[in-house]
Protein backbone atom coordinates (compact mmCIF):
# COMPACT_ATOMS: atom_id res chain seq x y z
CA UNK A 1 0.00 0.00 0.00
CA UNK A 2 3.24 2.46 0.66
CA UNK A 3 4.00 1.49 -3.37
CA UNK A 4 0.87 3.66 -5.17
CA UNK A 5 -0.92 6.38 -4.13
CA UNK A 6 -2.97 5.74 -1.21
CA UNK A 7 -4.79 6.47 2.15
CA UNK A 8 -1.34 5.99 4.02
CA UNK A 9 0.24 7.85 2.10
CA UNK A 10 -1.67 10.73 1.49
CA UNK A 11 -2.30 10.62 5.42
CA UNK A 12 1.64 10.46 5.74
CA UNK A 13 2.06 13.61 3.35
CA UNK A 14 -0.56 15.15 5.25
CA UNK A 15 1.14 14.36 8.96
CA UNK A 16 4.03 15.99 7.86
CA UNK A 17 2.41 19.04 6.40
CA UNK A 18 0.59 19.75 9.17
CA UNK A 19 3.24 19.63 11.95
CA UNK A 20 5.55 22.37 9.69
CA UNK A 21 2.49 24.54 8.68
CA UNK A 22 0.00 23.92 11.07
CA UNK A 23 0.96 23.27 14.75
CA UNK A 24 2.37 25.64 17.18
CA UNK A 25 5.90 25.00 18.47
CA UNK A 26 6.03 22.33 21.14
CA UNK A 27 7.34 25.00 23.57
CA UNK A 28 3.78 26.92 23.47
CA UNK A 29 2.38 23.28 24.67
CA UNK A 30 4.08 22.81 28.06
CA UNK A 31 1.22 24.70 29.35
CA UNK A 32 -2.73 23.33 28.64
CA UNK A 33 -3.76 27.04 27.20
CA UNK A 34 -7.08 27.58 25.38
CA UNK A 35 -5.28 29.24 22.61
CA UNK A 36 -3.09 26.20 20.95
CA UNK A 37 -5.12 23.67 22.00
CA UNK A 38 -8.39 25.86 19.98
CA UNK A 39 -6.05 25.72 17.29
CA UNK A 40 -5.28 21.85 17.56
CA UNK A 41 -9.28 21.40 17.85
CA UNK A 42 -10.01 23.38 14.69
CA UNK A 43 -7.88 22.06 12.36
CA UNK A 44 -9.14 18.53 13.30
CA UNK A 45 -12.36 19.81 12.43
CA UNK A 46 -11.40 21.38 9.26
CA UNK A 47 -9.73 18.17 8.30
CA UNK A 48 -12.51 15.85 8.77
CA UNK A 49 -15.26 18.43 7.23
CA UNK A 50 -13.16 18.74 4.64
CA UNK A 51 -13.03 14.76 4.11
CA UNK A 52 -15.71 13.69 4.94
CA UNK A 53 -17.71 16.69 3.34
CA UNK A 54 -15.68 16.46 0.60
CA UNK A 55 -16.18 12.70 -0.05
CA UNK A 56 -20.19 12.97 0.70
CA UNK A 57 -21.00 15.82 -1.48
CA UNK A 58 -19.14 13.53 -4.78
CA UNK A 59 -20.42 10.20 -3.92
CA UNK A 60 -23.86 10.58 -2.30
CA UNK A 61 -24.70 14.40 -3.00
CA UNK A 62 -23.84 15.33 -6.76
CA UNK A 63 -23.57 11.50 -7.57
CA UNK A 64 -20.37 12.18 -9.61
CA UNK A 65 -19.36 8.61 -9.61
CA UNK A 66 -22.97 6.84 -9.41
CA UNK A 67 -22.71 3.50 -8.71
CA UNK A 68 -19.44 2.53 -10.03
CA UNK A 69 -17.26 0.68 -7.72
CA UNK A 70 -20.03 0.81 -4.96
CA UNK A 71 -20.46 -2.00 -2.51
CA UNK A 72 -24.22 -1.78 -2.45
CA UNK A 73 -25.85 -0.23 -4.85
CA UNK A 74 -28.88 1.43 -2.74
CA UNK A 75 -28.97 4.59 -1.49
CA UNK A 76 -28.04 5.43 2.41
CA UNK A 77 -30.44 6.20 4.55
CA UNK A 78 -33.01 8.93 4.52
CA UNK A 79 -35.04 9.52 7.66
CA UNK A 80 -34.93 7.01 10.70
CA UNK A 81 -35.95 7.07 14.21
CA UNK A 82 -33.45 4.89 14.89
CA UNK A 83 -31.12 7.89 14.08
CA UNK A 84 -30.31 10.92 16.09
CA UNK A 85 -32.53 13.86 14.06
CA UNK A 86 -34.19 11.31 12.81
CA UNK A 87 -31.44 11.02 9.55
CA UNK A 88 -28.62 9.20 9.13
CA UNK A 89 -26.50 12.16 7.57
CA UNK A 90 -27.38 14.60 10.39
CA UNK A 91 -27.00 11.53 12.90
CA UNK A 92 -23.57 10.41 11.46
CA UNK A 93 -22.40 14.35 11.20
CA UNK A 94 -23.39 15.01 15.11
CA UNK A 95 -21.31 12.02 16.69
CA UNK A 96 -18.36 12.18 14.06
CA UNK A 97 -18.17 15.76 14.88
CA UNK A 98 -19.23 16.43 18.39
CA UNK A 99 -17.74 13.55 19.86
CA UNK A 100 -15.11 11.98 17.47
CA UNK A 101 -13.37 15.50 16.81
CA UNK A 102 -13.42 15.87 20.33
CA UNK A 103 -11.36 12.78 21.64
CA UNK A 104 -9.24 12.87 18.82
CA UNK A 105 -8.40 16.58 20.00
CA UNK A 106 -7.70 15.64 23.63
CA UNK A 107 -5.82 12.36 22.71
CA UNK A 108 -3.48 14.89 20.49
CA UNK A 109 -3.08 17.48 23.28
CA UNK A 110 -2.51 15.06 25.79
CA UNK A 111 0.72 13.78 24.10
CA UNK A 112 1.61 16.88 22.46
CA UNK A 113 2.02 17.93 26.35
CA UNK A 114 3.51 15.01 27.14
CA UNK A 115 5.88 15.30 24.32
CA UNK A 116 6.63 19.12 25.48
CA UNK A 117 7.25 18.27 29.14
CA UNK A 118 9.16 15.30 28.54
CA UNK A 119 6.97 12.60 29.77
CA UNK A 120 6.68 10.61 26.26
CA UNK A 121 10.01 9.91 24.77
CA UNK A 122 10.81 12.16 22.05
CA UNK A 123 12.38 11.09 18.23
CA UNK A 124 14.06 13.48 16.36
CA UNK A 125 14.84 12.32 12.65
CA UNK A 126 18.49 13.21 13.51
CA UNK A 127 18.48 10.99 16.60
CA UNK A 128 17.50 6.91 14.75
CA UNK A 129 16.11 7.68 10.99
CA UNK A 130 15.50 3.83 10.71
CA UNK A 131 12.93 3.98 13.35
CA UNK A 132 11.88 7.19 12.41
CA UNK A 133 10.93 5.91 9.36
CA UNK A 134 9.76 2.63 10.26
CA UNK A 135 6.72 4.45 12.76
CA UNK A 136 5.48 4.79 9.13
CA UNK A 137 5.42 1.05 8.43
CA UNK A 138 4.34 0.04 12.51
CA UNK A 139 1.69 2.60 13.37
CA UNK A 140 -0.89 0.32 10.68
CA UNK A 141 0.09 -2.50 11.79
CA UNK A 142 -0.57 -1.66 15.61
CA UNK A 143 -3.40 0.12 14.49
CA UNK A 144 -5.09 -2.42 12.96
CA UNK A 145 -3.89 -5.23 15.59
CA UNK A 146 -5.86 -3.08 18.25
CA UNK A 147 -8.49 -2.23 16.44
CA UNK A 148 -9.28 -5.96 16.08
CA UNK A 149 -9.51 -6.32 19.91
CA UNK A 150 -11.15 -3.98 20.81
CA UNK A 151 -13.73 -4.75 17.81
CA UNK A 152 -14.55 -8.01 19.27
CA UNK A 153 -14.54 -6.68 22.59
CA UNK A 154 -17.24 -4.09 21.30
CA UNK A 155 -18.99 -7.33 20.09
CA UNK A 156 -19.55 -8.63 23.46
CA UNK A 157 -23.63 -8.26 24.05
CA UNK A 158 -23.75 -5.73 26.84
CA UNK A 159 -20.79 -3.65 25.23
CA UNK A 160 -21.88 -4.13 21.84
CA UNK A 161 -26.03 -2.93 23.16
CA UNK A 162 -24.56 0.36 24.89
CA UNK A 163 -22.16 1.57 22.51
CA UNK A 164 -21.26 0.01 19.25
CA UNK A 165 -25.34 -0.71 18.21
CA UNK A 166 -25.06 3.52 17.82
CA UNK A 167 -22.07 2.65 14.87
CA UNK A 168 -24.04 -0.25 13.34
CA UNK A 169 -27.07 2.31 12.85
CA UNK A 170 -25.41 2.33 9.74
CA UNK A 171 -26.64 -0.66 7.73
CA UNK A 172 -25.25 1.13 4.27
CA UNK A 173 -22.60 3.13 5.23
CA UNK A 174 -21.10 6.57 3.56
CA UNK A 175 -18.53 8.78 4.38
CA UNK A 176 -19.82 10.35 7.66
CA UNK A 177 -20.57 6.77 8.81
CA UNK A 178 -16.87 5.77 9.48
CA UNK A 179 -16.39 8.34 12.52
CA UNK A 180 -19.66 7.92 14.28
CA UNK A 181 -19.68 6.24 17.46
CA UNK A 182 -20.87 6.01 21.00
CA UNK A 183 -18.02 8.49 22.93
CA UNK A 184 -17.39 5.36 24.96
CA UNK A 185 -16.25 3.55 21.41
CA UNK A 186 -14.17 6.67 20.77
CA UNK A 187 -12.68 6.62 23.71
CA UNK A 188 -11.26 2.69 23.28
CA UNK A 189 -10.76 2.96 19.37
CA UNK A 190 -8.65 5.66 19.20
CA UNK A 191 -6.40 4.51 22.44
CA UNK A 192 -4.08 3.09 19.94
CA UNK A 193 -2.20 6.17 20.24
CA UNK A 194 -1.34 5.96 23.80
CA UNK A 195 1.70 3.33 22.36
CA UNK A 196 3.75 7.11 22.14
CA UNK A 197 3.95 7.16 25.40
CA UNK A 198 6.22 4.19 26.07
CA UNK A 199 8.12 4.37 22.69
CA UNK A 200 10.33 7.30 21.35
CA UNK A 201 8.39 9.16 18.18
CA UNK A 202 7.72 11.91 17.13
CA UNK A 203 4.65 14.36 16.93
CA UNK A 204 4.49 13.68 13.24
CA UNK A 205 3.41 9.72 14.11
CA UNK A 206 0.92 10.77 16.19
CA UNK A 207 -0.49 12.69 13.43
CA UNK A 208 -0.28 10.13 11.45
CA UNK A 209 -1.59 7.88 13.64
CA UNK A 210 -4.67 9.82 14.63
CA UNK A 211 -5.34 10.45 10.66
CA UNK A 212 -5.17 6.43 10.23
CA UNK A 213 -7.35 5.95 12.68
CA UNK A 214 -9.82 8.73 11.88
CA UNK A 215 -10.13 9.88 8.55
CA UNK A 216 -9.02 6.28 7.44
CA UNK A 217 -12.58 5.61 8.72
CA UNK A 218 -13.73 7.99 6.77
CA UNK A 219 -12.52 6.36 3.77
CA UNK A 220 -13.05 2.59 4.28
CA UNK A 221 -16.73 3.55 5.00
CA UNK A 222 -17.36 6.12 1.79
CA UNK A 223 -18.96 3.13 0.59
CA UNK A 224 -17.17 3.27 -2.57
CA UNK A 225 -14.40 0.85 -3.54
CA UNK A 226 -12.42 3.88 -4.30
CA UNK A 227 -12.34 6.92 -6.76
Amino acid sequence: SWLKISGQSLFALLAVIVWFYFQPALEFCKQLELGWIAQVYLRNLVLLVVVAGGLHLYFITFRKQGKSLKFDPRDISGKGRNFTFNSQARDNMFWSLASGVTQWTCYEVLLLWAFANGYAPFLAWADNPVLFLGWFLIIPIWASFHFYWIHRALHWPPLYRFAHALHHRNINVGPWSGLSMHPLEHLIYLSSVLIHFFIASHPIHVFFHMYFNTLGAVTSHSGYEGL
